[in-house]
Order: C-alpha cells, then structure tokens, then sequence
C-alpha cells in the first residue's frame, strides 16, 4: 500500500511529557533527597581545573560582610557531563549550618552534604538524567546562602550544564532487564548503586528462547543501534505515555532509570510477526518465542506494489482505519472502516481484507488477511512489534498519492508502579491511511 503523505496530529512525533519532578524552583535541605535523573556518556568527558569550575570575584577586606560562590564543578556550559557526577559548589568563606543549600532543576535524587567548611556537595541517589540540561540555583539574597560569619549571596546565581547522551548498550541492558527485548541480561558483579544506573555495567546477553527464527536472531548487535532496540523503545515510549518515536532522549530515560528502581516490567509478551511473500504468502507469529500462529496465509502487494522487504516497527495500531489512494494502474480507491490495522512502514500495515482467496500478491502494498484471521493477529501487534518482510519482489510500489488523517485517543499518563493488567486495546479509533 502506498506511503501516506502525512499523519496529522497523529504523526510519530515525540510527545515529551514532564520528567520525573516538574519543578523550576524545590529547595532541596541537607539530608533531604527527592526525584529521579539519570544518562551515561560512552566515556567519561575529560576535564581541567580550567573547565570543571567557575570562579567569582574574590572576597576581599573591603567587603567584609559578602559571600561569594569561588567555584562549582560541573562549570557553568560544562558539556557532556557523566551521569554518576557528584555536583560540587565552593563558596569564599565557611558557611552557617543551618544555611540554604543550592536547587537543582530538574530535581535529581541526592543530598547536599558538607565537604569542607566553604563546600556543598551532592551526593546522588539516582542519575542525572542524559542529554538533559541541568540547571543549579544558588539561592541569594537574605533568605539564600549565608556564611557563619552571616554574610549573604549578593543576589541567587545560576549555573547550568549539559549531561552526556545514554550509552546505547546501556540503553539495551535496561531494556533488557524490564523484558522489552527477545535478550536478558545477565549481570556478573554486584548491582551498581542507583547513581551508576545509567552506566555499562558488566555482564552478558542471552536470548530468552530457545529457537526464535534466524531472521530475527540475525539481526541482534550487541552495543549497537539496530530495529529490535529501536522496537523495544517504542514498545517502552508507548506503554509509559510517551510520544512514540524509537529514540531514547531524556525522558525515555527518566522512565527507564524509574521503572528500574520500582521493577516495573513490561505489561505485554514480546512478539515477532515474520511475513513470506514466496507462494503461497504466509504470515507466522512468535509469542514468547513460541509460534502461535504459522502459516495464516495473506495477501500483499501486488505487481507494481510490492510489499518492501525489511523489518520494521509498528508504529500505529487501529482498530479501524479508513485507506483510499491511488492504485498501480491509476485508479483510486477508498476503503472505509479496514479493520484491524497495525501500520509497520509507511502506509503498509498488517490488516483485515475481503477477498475471494488468500496467499498471493492482490494488494496495494499491505499484508491482507480474513477478518478472522486478522482478528487473531491484531491485539499481539501493538506499537513497538517488530515485523519483517521477505521473498520475491513483484515490483515496487508508485510514489505515494494518498492524504492522511488520524484521529486517535489520547495515552494514558505514565505510572512507576506495574498495572495489574495490560491495558484494553481501542476500539473506536479511526484512521484514513494508504490504501489496502
């Protein structure tokens, strides 16, 4: 079936909700952490005495009654900070016990502790969070910072940096641990402290079933960006209320590290739908490395439409979905209430489709099956279920005519506690995509 042109609102664009503590300014006492965080450069970024601090002017006789911030490691603009880094500020003269300690936005579990008479360091509890910025505050004035002589911050001081990119093999090891890839991962030391969360830690992955086909096998790469890591993160972006685009940022990460600490796993089987255009055309499903269904024979793209060989994640899944389009020989098509769609590239979704027989090329570019047999198939193909296609080409498909428009309910505000249950799949959404 043809690629749609555009999805509307419900194009695949992130839908960033709020990190873990939505929070400009939290004071955060001594002996008080909050919060989640997290991320973990490939390698920790090098640093000087020169970039890891900034320094304020000098204290000096003349201002006798001052305080001043000497220096804060990360720097003000530091790039690339590793995730597990104690936060550090150092001030010109001792501070008061019971003094103010710095903000941290967004809000990172820890405590401030006393390093030394002028030193604030803070001790995390989780990661910060990776590709994020993080912004300290230094609370001025006369209800800031005050030193044991009394003296006070002339005003609150900021000071912002930037925390490295998670580590891709983190990122799978993660994944692995809350069931979201065919891998497990199998750590060899002791569990690292919730700081370290975000970094490599050691150990190796196994698959979790014996005899899973060589066409999803093949594609696994260790440490590596491929489409079953890319799958996982959309399964992960969707059952957490994310916007569904594969890439781990920030707040993939946040949930991550989150769902980790309360082992929150994930609430569907992992499932591997393989499609085989040599005749007769089959479909066969995994489920928990098991086939459940072999061999249910589909439709897909006729000559000059051809169904692209490849893997790919579904992206969208409907219960009804209205397609129209262009057809290879120029005529056009409108298909109302297609049931059972669950789009994997472009407009080419697996799906519902009356015809007289099935098991040859008959369609625009989708992978056609009866409704009964479409039935079966569509609630184990949510978002984030790899599908791959193979077999002959039967020639490939014309550029795409076909305008879209989605309408579909809204996703459900994440959670850091397990659902008792997976949540019911839609049953009144209606999308207009490529045709059949």
């Amino acid at each position: 079936m043809d690629v749609p042109e555009s999805r509307g609102d419900r194009a695949v664009r992130p839908r960033w909700r709020p990190l873990v503590v939505v929070a400009a300014v939290l004071v955060v006492a001594i002996g008080v952490g909050a919060g989640w965080a997290l991320s973990r450069p490939s390698s920790p970024p090098a640093s000087s005495s020169a970039d890891s601090q900034t320094t304020a002017a000098p204290h000096t006789g003349a201002a006798a009654d001052t305080l001043a911030v000497r220096a804060t490691d990360p720097a003000a603009g530091a790039q690339g900070v590793a995730s597990n880094t104690t936060i550090t500020v150092t001030f010109t003269q001792p501070l008061a016990a019971n003094s103010p300690t710095p903000q941290l936005s967004p809000v990172i579990g820890g405590t401030w502790v006393r390093t030394g008479p002028s030193t604030l360091s803070y001790r995390l509890d989780s990661p910060l969070i990776p590709s994020s910025e993080e912004v300290m505050t230094i609370p001025g004035g006369s209800t800031g910072v005050r030193s044991a002589g009394g003296a006070t911050l002339a005003s609150s001081h900021a000071v912002s940096f930037t925390v490295a990119p998670g580590d891709t093999m983190r990122l799978q090891q993660l994944l692995a641990g809350l069931d979201y890839l065919p891998v497990a991962f199998d750590p060899s030391g002791p569990a690292p402290a919730r700081a370290d969360l975000a970094m490599d830690q050691p150990g190796s992955f196994t698959w979790r079933w014996p005899g899973l086909p060589a066409e999803l096998t093949a594609q696994w790469a260790e440490g590596t960006a491929n489409e079953i890591t890319k799958a996982a993160v959309m399964s992960f972006e969707s059952q957490n209320g994310l916007g569904v685009d594969g890439i781990a940022g920030p707040a993939v990460w946040t949930d991550l590290v989150n769902d980790t600490i309360n082992g929150k796993v994930s609430s569907v089987p992992y499932v591997y739908v393989l499609v085989n255009k040599v005749l007769p055309e089959t479909l066969t499903l995994w489920n928990n490395g098991t086939a459940q269904y072999s061999g249910i024979p589909v439709n897909t793209g006729a000559p000059g439409a051809d169904t692209t060989d490849g893997t790919y994640a579904v992206f969208e899944h409907v219960r009804f979905s209205e397609m129209k389009g262009t057809n290879p020989d120029g005529t056009t098509y409108d298909d109302p209430n297609v049931p059972y769609a669950s789009y994997f590239n472009g407009g080419d979704a697996l799906h519902g489709f009356i015809r007289a027989t099935y098991g040859s090329p008959q369609s625009n570019g989708c992978v056609e099956m009866s409704y009964a047999d479409a039935a079966l198939v569509w609630p184990l193909t949510p978002v984030g279920t790899l599908v791959t296609v193979e077999g002959p080409n039967y020639g490939s498909a014309p550029p795409s005519t076909t305008t879209t428009t989605t309408t579909t309910t809204t996703a459900p505000p994440a959670t850091t506690t397990a659902p008792a249950a997976p949540a019911p799949a839609p049953t009144t959404t209606s999308t207009t995509a490529a045709a059949a």
